[in-house]
């Protein structure tokens, strides 16, 4: 006799195109029915990918069939298509009014290919940069194994609980801030397998009094796994922006998370180059990771350049004593190419 079970298990083999993740764990199987040998199954597709959803239709129905069942329906949804990067990314895309949080204008994720390419810098110091030119900014850490947004705005204190049982986020600079590091007792290590990940991060985006933002920035750890999945799934995002250093072993995975959010339907916002260069006392420049690499692949990507950050100590010796260099000393060269960054990503989003 086939059950809802049987048909959920049977679901769980076939793949989210382009991932290794199956369909059901991917949150798209909303509801299934099965009576006799006759099975009906509703999926929504966060995405207007049409040959994504027509492919996920025919290996349904076929791992379906294969439990002997006659009558089968998959019904798959799909969204309308997200806009352009730069043209109607935000609220005024349709797909993206859907889900949106309430009070927050934008939803933008900060993104690498890999680790070490100081993504969590050019996030907090982006967030700050935003601040500075006049916008209302919260920070989400999504990096849950390794929180570092605590640590670089200079927060170490628990949120509270609202009256309506809402985390409260806590804030300095003018920034409100939501991470893992807030909630671990420590230098505590998070064991999580990816479930967990999920859920924690649709608390964070459901569950805590974000208020009225312009922009939400959120974190996200490198690479393509759980935590990216996850907040795509949770709430549209209005776009991506991609961090990277000049070298070609950066930008080979840089791609990987280009095509991630391709997959997913977000449009790319813009590529950062960091570390571009560095300046000795006595003025000369010296690439250590080359240079222009950002700049190519955008072209490459057909994706807008926002700019590129040099290697600079007060940048380091910010994020290290939690006062971003863009709050200390907002006309100094590094806070600058920070500040101009942002102006190009407001150009952007228009």
């Amino acid at each position: 006799m086939i059950t809802e079970d049987s048909v959920k298990q049977a679901l769980q083999t076939v793949k989210y195109p382009g991932f290794s993740r199956d369909v059901v764990s991917f949150g798209i199987v909303k509801k299934i029915s099965a009576s006799g040998l006759a099975v009906s199954v509703e999926m929504d597709l966060n995405s207007s990918n049409r040959e994504a959803a027509q492919q996920i239709k025919s290996e349904s129905e076929r791992a379906i069939r294969a439990l002997g069942a006659t009558s089968v329906y998959v019904d798959v949804k799909t969204q309308a298509a997200a806009a352009a990067p730069g043209a109607q990314a935000g609220p005024s895309n349709p797909w993206a009014q859907q889900n949106r949080m309430p009070g927050v204008k934008r939803v933008i994720a900060v993104a690498s290919g890999k680790g070490g390419v100081g993504k969590s810098t050019v996030s907090v110091n982006l967030s700050c940069a935003l601040k500075h030119l006049g916008a209302r900014i919260g920070l989400l850490d999504c990096d849950i194994y390794g929180p570092s947004i605590p640590l670089m705005m200079g927060v170490h204190e628990k949120p509270t609980v609202s009256e309506d049982e809402k985390l409260v986020p806590p804030e300095n600079y003018g920034i409100k801030l939501m991470s893992m590091g807030f909630l671990i007792e420590g230098d505590n290590p998070v064991i999580w397998r990816g479930p967990m990940i999920m859920k924690t991060i649709q608390q964070f985006i459901h569950t805590v009094a974000w208020g009225d933002l312009d922009y939400l920035l959120i974190d996200l750890p490198p690479g393509t796994g759980d935590a990216q999945l996850s907040l795509c799934q949770t709430v549209p995002l209005d776009g991506g922006v991609i961090v990277t250093t000049p070298q070609e072993a950066s930008l080979g995975v840089v791609r990987k998370g280009i095509g991630m959010f391709n997959k997913v339907n977000v449009p790319i916002l813009g590529i950062v180059e960091n570390m571009s260069y560095f300046t000795t006392p006595n003025g000369e420049r010296v690439e250590i990771f080359g240079h222009g690499g950002g700049r190519a692949e955008a072209a490459r990507q057909n994706a807008p350049f926002l700019g590129e950050v040099p290697i600079y100590t007060e940048i380091r010796i910010g994020g290290d004593k939690g006062v971003p260099v863009t709050i200390d000393n907002p006309n100094s060269p590094p806070a600058q190419a920070f500040i101009n960054i942002a102006k190009t990503l407001q150009a952007n989003l228009g």
